[in-house]
C-alpha cells in the first residue's frame, strides 16, 4: 500500500458572519456596546460538510468544484491558514502552499530587493540565492526590470518573478491554487513545463483549478465538491466529465447581453456605425448543439457607405480560432442614417472545445475606415463531456478498409 501523503477525515468548517454591519469607526463602537448590552446575532455559513479524502505520496491530486463550493477552503485548511471546525488533518512532510504568490513582496523595493526578501521568508540563505538569482531572473523573463521598484510592475511581472521564486522553495507537499489565472500563454506553458517537472519527480501536488484540460493533463485523480460536500473521488476523467456535466445541466438558455461599459483600450474606431449590442443565443453549448449563433445589432451614428461588419472567435489563450466578415460571405449591408439599427446574425457549427471563449466585433468601411472595433465584446462556454486537447473538434468520417494479400 503507497504511503499516504495527506488523510483528511470527516471535515467540517463553519463562518459565522455577524448580521450587524460595522462598517464605520461608529458603527463598529455602536455594535461593540450591543454585544455588551444584548447578545449578537449571528448566521452560519457552512462552507464544508463532512470531506474525507486521502492523497497518496508522489500523487498529482485534483481539487475541482464551481465557485463557492468549498475547494479554496480545502486548500487553506490544508495549508493551516484555516482550522477545521471538527475532523482531523493528517500530513506527511514538509508543505509549501502556492495559494497567493507575492505574499511578503514590498511594493517600494526592486526586483533585486524582493528577491533576497522573499528568498529569506521561504527559508534561503543569501549564499542560496545568490547561486539561484540568475535562473529565477530568467525564468521570470524580468532582466531589465529587476532593478525597478516592484510598485512600477504589471500584475503580470509581479505573478511571474512571485512563481519564479516559489517553484524553488524545498517541499515534499505543494498546494497549488489556480496560479494559471494570471499571466499571459508562454508563462502559462513554463507553469505547465514546470508541472510536467514534478510529476518526474514525484512531489505530491494538490492542485485547485477551474481547467479540465489541466486537471485532465496532470492529475492521477480528483475529488468533485459541489455544495459544500464531496461528491466523488476517482480517476481524473470522470471527475472532470462530472464536473462539466453540472454546467450542462445549468445551461441557461436564453440571450447573453453585450457588456455595457468597456475600458477605452478595447474600443476604438470613428464612430459613424457602433455595435451596440452583441448577443449569444447561450450562455454556454454542450455536445447537444450542433450550431453555436450570434447577433450583432449596428447603429447608424454619422455618414457612412459600404459598410462591412466581421468578428473574431478567441480561445481564453487570445489564440484566433475564427475570423469572418460580410464581405468575405458577400452579404450586403445598406448604410445606415444617424439613429437607425441592423441586426446581422451569425451562426457557425460547434466545433469548439470545452473551454470559454471571447469574441471581437469590428465594423469597417472599405476596410480603409475603421467605424468600430470593439475587443471583447462577449464571452460564451462551450461545455463537453469528453476532449482530446485540441483547439477544435470538427466531426469527421473514419472508415477502416480491408486489408487483402497480393
Amino acid at each position: 500500500m503507497d504511503e499516504i501523503a495527506i488523510k483528511v477525515e470527516n471535515i467540517y468548517k463553519d463562518f459565522r458572519l455577524p448580521h450587524e454591519n460595522s462598517g464605520s469607526v461608529k458603527n463598529a463602537f455602536v455594535g461593540l456596546v450591543q454585544q455588551i448590552r444584548k447578545k449578537r446575532t449571528y448566521e452560519t455559513q457552512h462552507a464544508l460538510k463532512d470531506i474525507s479524502l486521502e492523497i497518496k505520496n508522489g500523487e498529482f491530486f485534483g481539487i475541482v468544484g464551481r465557485n463557492g463550493s468549498g475547494k479554496s477552503t480545502l486548500l487553506k485548511i490544508l495549508a493551516g491558514i484555516y482550522q477545521p471546525t471538527k475532523g482531523n488533518v493528517n500530513i506527511r512532510g514538509k508543505l509549501v502552499p502556492f495559494i497567493e504568490l507575492g505574499v511578503g513582496f514590498n511594493p517600494e523595493l526592486s526586483g533585486r530587493q524582493n528577491v533576497y526578501l522573499n528568498g529569506a521568508l521561504l527559508g534561503f540563505s543569501e549564499k542560496e540565492i545568490d547561486r539561484q538569482y540568475d535562473e529565477i531572473v530568467e525564468f521570470a523573463e524580468l532582466e531589465k526590470f529587476m532593478d525597478q521598484k516592484l510598485k512600477n510592475y504589471s500584475s503580470g511581472m509581479q505573478v511571474r518573478l512571485a512563481f519564479s521564486m516559489a517553484v524553488r522553495a524545498k517541499a515534499d507537499i505543494l498546494l497549488i491554487d489556480e496560479v494559471l489565472a494570471v499571466g499571459d500563454a508562454d508563462f502559462q506553458r513554463k507553469c505547465f513545463n514546470y508541472f510536467k517537472q514534478l510529476r518526474k519527480e514525484n512531489t505530491t501536488v494538490v492542485f485547485v483549478s477551474h481547467s479540465m484540460d489541466a486537471v485532465r493533463e496532470f492529475c492521477d485523480r480528483a475529488v468533485l465538491i459541489e455544495k459544500n460536500r464531496v461528491v466523488m473521488v476517482g480517476e481524473t476523467t470522470k471527475v472532470a466529465d462530472s464536473y462539466s456535466q453540472l454546467f450542462i445541466n445549468d445551461s441557461p438558455k436564453g440571450k447573453i447581453a453585450a457588456n455595457a461599459k468597456q475600458p477605452p483600450d478595447q474600443r476604438r474606431g470613428a464612430g459613424g456605425v457602433r455595435a451596440k449590442s452583441v448577443t449569444s443565443r447561450k450562455a454556454v453549448y454542450s455536445d447537444k448543439d450542433d450550431t453555436v449563433s450570434f447577433t450583432t445589432t449596428l447603429e447608424g451614428f454619422g455618414p457612412n457607405e459600404y459598410l462591412m461588419t466581421g468578428l473574431r472567435i478567441k480561445n481564453a489563450a487570445g489564440q484566433i480560432l475564427q475570423e469572418t466578415n460580410t464581405w468575405n460571405e458577400k452579404v450586403k449591408i445598406d448604410d445606415l442614417p444617424a439613429g437607425e439599427t441592423c441586426k446581422v446574425s451569425w451562426e457557425f457549427p460547434n466545433i469548439y472545445s470545452d473551454g470559454e471563449y471571447i469574441i471581437d466585433v469590428y465594423v469597417y468601411a472599405y476596410a480603409e475606415i475603421i467605424f468600430d472595433l470593439w475587443d471583447d465584446a462577449l464571452k460564451f462556454e462551450v461545455r463537453r463531456l469528453r476532449r482530446d486537447g485540441a483547439l477544435v473538434t470538427p466531426p469527421g468520417v473514419i472508415k477502416v478498409h480491408d486489408t487483402k494479400k497480393e
